[in-house]
């Protein structure tokens, strides 16, 4: 067995990694770039190496900065984890003749499937079920019309050397399928150095359903069941889960053979995937094989029982796969959210900054939590928003999905925006509960965009009940403070309070209890039982004795509470200060209308427009790039340009104002 590896990777798969290196007492070694000095990754390995500058064509992409750092250490095989070299064979090829092992699969089996194209036609050589589609490059948006109307809309352009999402557009006509083109050739030159791209029919209905297979070097191939991923937003998966609540033994038993005979034709080696898309029927179509760890791996770990990075380690160090197909069970369910640094509420758009605030659940029966961050780490505009992965396992598909809603609401990020209200309202949703599952959920759950999820009126009661419990508590606490308690008991402090919500007042009337408070809203008593502390982050208590998890943050004199991604701000004060504010005007707000200011941090691109242009509603304006992801900000309405304040090249800061308008 190796006695050192190398990770070249960051992040939680680097700590992901290194876990199971540990506990097989191998020794590690981390990589970091300038951005990541201080990463948790680093901390955790046995030795770390500096690679190069923030910008990961500067280190994490740079093969010799690698093996100098193997050759530094002694180190005598990597593991590539996911993104960055994981799928280059010039990275294996340059690995095998420096002498080191690479933890994956073989320099020729890379090639055939990390091209699109290629993997495609070895899929059909092979028997596997195939989109249809042209399956040589296209060579212009003219070309790539003349396609499609063959093919007929609705059409899919794919990055040939793509992955991840990037570099992949729907188009549902001729104007949407050039303008994709351009993009998504744009994007997959930025993000993999080659533009190429390709068309195929774009299912309708699809699921996203992929399949994981595990090889060693002795031909020995199994599958390991499949993994539904077909929550995705801009054809990024958040959601994951195995089994998957659509497929039945006998198609799993189909495709997990096409998965092994693709594996097998390519004479694979290590872990991989097969990714297929399904249509309601349960016709499915191979769509690509990632040569490497996934994502969302941990779903088939915890359903299995199989830890993939540790079998990865051996097969690459020589050994037979422990197991036969008829040896592999799926046991309960698991579901895997991402949680993304990122905000919901402006198209997801990525986030970065400090994390001021980070608490996981930790020590939660049923929730493993894969992160690569620590209270106080910084996420960077040069890398993936991903924070974590928060996975939950269950018997049933119901206890999974309870387990990680309730995750979710202890789940405390502050410093940058989240993704946890989006997650927490989808595994909500009736329709996910009921496995009605397509890649297009979130464009038909949220065509509008996500703008928060409601809280019922039981809900907003007793999240107001909680807050004036605080508020009576912490009243109760500068009373004794200042001696005011010395001669006199509780109920000489205050039982009548007014909640306030922006303008609106509603009345609350609190009693004391024996352990807690019982507090009246709405006509609605609510019995407040755990800790109401004031230094608390969250209130893990029960409320009219059901569990209730509510996050707790202090905003000036306001109270915000999230429960299940729900969030409500209020003012709890006397009825005497509530008559007050009433009689204060209200603030302006500023008009912003003629405005187009950067929505996120990253680079301005390109700019479509000049001063005293002219310009029409949905016309471009400007491409964005941060995070790896272009982004194409439209006019809103008519209008005509005043002053432009930025130019190609620039790098934007969150809200800088970009162009004026009249």
């Amino acid at each position: 067995m190796f006695d050192k590896i190398l990770i070249a990777n960051r992040g939680e798969i680097a700590c992901r990694i290194i876990k199971t290196a540990r506990r097989m007492g191998i020794k590690t070694v981390a990589v970091y770039s300038d951005a990541d000095a201080g990463g948790k990754h680093v901390r955790m390995a046995d030795e770390a190496v500096r690679i190069g500058p923030a910008a990961s064509a500067e280190s994490y992409l740079k093969i010799d900065a690698i093996i100098d750092a193997c050759k530094q250490t002694g180190a005598q095989a990597v593991h590539p984890g996911f993104g960055f070299l994981s799928e280059r064979a010039a990275f294996c090829e340059a690995l095998e003749a420096a002498g080191i092992v690479f933890i994956g699969p073989g320099k020729s089996a890379i090639e055939a499937m990390g091209d699109k194209i290629t993997s495609k036609k070895i899929a059909h050589e092979a028997g596997v079920s195939t989109v249809p589609g042209f399956l040589g490059t296209i060579e212009s948006p003219e070309h790539a019309a003349k396609i499609a109307a063959e093919i007929g809309y609705p059409v899919m352009i794919k990055a040939s050397a793509g992955g991840g999402g990037k570099g992949m557009r729907i188009a549902n006509s001729e104007a949407d399928l050039k303008d994709g083109v351009r993009g998504a050739m744009n994007e997959a030159r930025s993000s993999f150095g080659d533009d190429r791209v390709f068309i195929e029919k774009f299912v309708e209905q699809p699921r996203h359903i992929e399949i994981q297979v595990m090889a060693d070097g002795h031909g020995n191939v199994v599958h390991l069941g499949e993994r539904e991923c077909s929550i995705q937003r801009r054809h990024q998966k958040v959601i994951e889960e195995a089994p998957s609540p659509f497929i039945d033994a006998e198609t799993r038993a189909t495709m997990g053979a096409q998965a092994v005979a693709l594996a097998k034709q390519v004479g694979y080696r290590s872990a991989g995937t097969v990714e297929f898309i399904a249509d309601a029927n349960k016709k499915f179509y191979f769509l690509e094989m990632n040569t490497r760890l996934q994502v969302e791996h941990p779903v088939t770990e915890m359903v299995t029982g199989l830890d993939l990075v540790e079998l990865m380690i051996r097969v690459a160090d020589g050994e037979k796969l422990p197991f036969t197909q008829d040896e592999v069970t799926m046991t309960g369910w698991a579901i895997e959210a991402r949680v993304y640094a990122e905000d919901p509420y402006r198209g997801f758009l990525p986030s970065i900054g400090r994390l001021i605030r980070y608490e996981p659940p930790v020590d939660v029966e049923g929730i493993r939590v894969d992160d690569g961050v620590d209270e106080g780490s910084e996420i960077s505009m040069f890398y993936d928003p991903m924070i974590a992965k928060l996975v939950a396992y269950g018997d049933t598909r119901n206890e999974a999905a309870d387990r990680l809603y309730d995750a979710i609401g202890r789940y405390r990020i502050r410093g940058v925006s989240h993704n946890l209200p989006f997650l927490a309202a989808t595994i909500a949703m009736k329709r996910f509960r009921e496995g009605r599952l397509t890649t297009g959920f979130i464009a038909e759950e949220f065509p509008d965009g996500f703008s928060g999820a409601t809280l019922d009126p039981y809900e907003e009661g007793a999240l107001c009940a909680v807050a004036v419990a605080f508020e009576r508590e912490n009243a109760e606490r500068l009373a004794r403070i200042s001696g005011q308690l010395a001669n006199r008991g509780k109920a000489d402090i205050a039982t009548i309070w007014t909640i306030r919500e922006g303008r609106t007042n509603r009345r609350a009337e609190v009693l004391t209890a024996e352990d807690g408070y019982d507090v009246t809203v709405g006509g609605q008593r609510y019995a407040i039982r755990g800790s109401l502390d004031a230094t608390i982050t969250v209130f893990d208590g029960r409320v009219n004795g059901e569990p209730f998890a509510v996050q707790i943050e202090r905003d000036g004199i306001y109270y915000r509470l999230s429960y299940g991604g729900r969030e409500l701000e209020a003012l709890v004060v006397p009825p005497r200060v509530a008559e007050a504010l009433d009689k204060m005007p209200p603030k302006d707000v500023a008009d912003t209308s003629k405005q187009l200011v950067s929505p996120m941090p990253g680079l301005l691109v390109s700019i479509a427009v000049s001063e005293g242009d002219p310009i029409k509603a949905g016309q471009e304006i400007c491409v964005i790039e941060a995070m790896k992801m272009e982004n194409v900000l439209r006019a809103e309405r008519d209008g005509l340009v005043s002053k432009i304040h930025a130019s190609a090249g620039d790098s934007l800061a969150v809200d800088q104002i970009i162009v004026e308008f009249e």
